[in-house]
């Protein structure tokens, strides 16, 4: 094997024509206009003036070449080289307007609207009427001055239950009814009731309060016409000095002739509830019914009971309160006539487009 080693070549100078050269330039300019005239568009255009006119091209090389001519040829170089570069870009030019103007017209014929079609009409959405109806009940106690409270859907049973005066064997703490979230020593539950939020409340405001408590329950039911494990609830709440079922009954009617009418008018039947204490069981005269007027059972009510008031550590004796509750679906049954509880949860977009936006 030899020793000897070989010196590396400089770069090869490009092929380009000298700047004094005048059939060389001309050979240049030739075929930068034949390029530009094979352009068919603008795309192709671009592509013949990097190559002709870009910073590589023989043109621009044979420019930067004049620098090192003597005094005597820069003038003559200079001529030959900057008229060439001249005529090779008013030829891009004038090529330019003819592409555009082939462009515009290609995209007017294209895309041309027919004025005279029938329009096509995307069928909108509408947000779905549970909602419609929870802001509905929500705006009109906020017109009454009350807050609209929330809280957690996974619940301590102490809030769900034991703050509620519910006893330890109360049929609805069975599995029965209730979702119980494991581990069972956690003690908590997916909430049966939007309660847990009056209680929570109670806690958290400084007396006296009024909150409406809006949200999603559940409970072990079996999917039917009128029932489902996952429903809405809107609970109410008032504890003030000096509150009596006078004032229960008197913002119920309010409430009641706000949601069907002047003449809907409210009756209280005698009931058990252990977080209440009377109780009753709210019916209403709905003049709207399907099927002509009637009373139609729409919830419960009653005054609180002092063992809950006591548990959220108000004193009963210098403070009273009142409590009510109803199902949002079962209202949107009766007030709405919807037949079956499987149209409100079946995600089919024309349930809620029958509504519109207004409920």
């Amino acid at each position: 094997m030899s020793d000897q080693t070989t010196e590396q070549a400089p770069d090869a100078e490009p092929n380009i024509p000298h700047p004094t050269d005048e059939a060389g330039i001309q050979g240049a300019v030739e075929a930068a206009l034949a390029a530009i005239e094979a352009a068919s568009d603008l795309n192709e255009l671009k592509d013949a003036r990097l190559a002709h006119t870009g910073e590589k091209s023989p043109l621009s090389l044979s420019n930067r070449q004049i620098g090192k001519l003597d005094k005597s040829e820069k003038a003559v170089a200079g001529k030959l080289v900057g008229g060439a570069r001249g005529r090779v870009n008013k030829a891009l030019a004038a090529r330019t307007v003819v592409l555009e103007e082939a462009e515009a017209a290609r995209i007017l014929v294209e895309e041309t609207v027919d004025v005279t079609a029938a329009a096509r009409r995307r069928r909108t959405g509408a947000r779905h009427p549970l909602s419609v109806l929870q802001d509905r009940v929500s705006d009109i106690f906020v017109g009454m001055g009350w807050e609209i409270a929330e809280g957690p859907e996974v619940e301590s049973e102490w809030f769900n239950f034991d703050a509620l005066n519910f006893k330890p064997d109360h049929p609805a703490r069975e599995m029965q009814d209730t979702f119980f979230i494991e581990p069972a020593d956690a003690h908590l539950v997916l909430r049966t009731h939007t309660s847990p939020v009056q209680v929570r409340s109670m806690l958290e405001r400084e007396v006296p309060v009024y909150v409406l408590c809006p949200g999603r329950t559940f409970r072990t039911d079996e999917l039917d016409a009128t029932h489902t494990p996952v429903f809405h609830q809107f609970e109410g709440l008032a504890v003030d000095k000096g509150l009596t079922m006078a004032d229960l009954r008197g913002t119920l009617e309010h409430f009641a002739r706000q949601m069907f009418g002047a003449e809907a008018k409210i009756r209280l039947r005698p009931a058990y509830f252990p977080f209440t204490e009377p109780s009753a069981e709210l019916d209403i005269w709905h003049p709207g019914a399907k099927g002509g007027p009637r009373w139609i059972e729409w919830g419960g009510c009653g005054m609180i009971n002092p063992n809950v008031l006591r548990a959220a550590g108000i004193d009963p004796e210098e403070y009273s309160g009142f409590a009510f509750g109803m199902g949002i679906e079962r209202t949107l049954m009766f007030r709405n006539d919807v037949p079956d509880m499987h149209d409100m949860i079946e995600g089919d977009v024309r349930f809620s487009q029958h509504f519109g936006m207004e409920i």
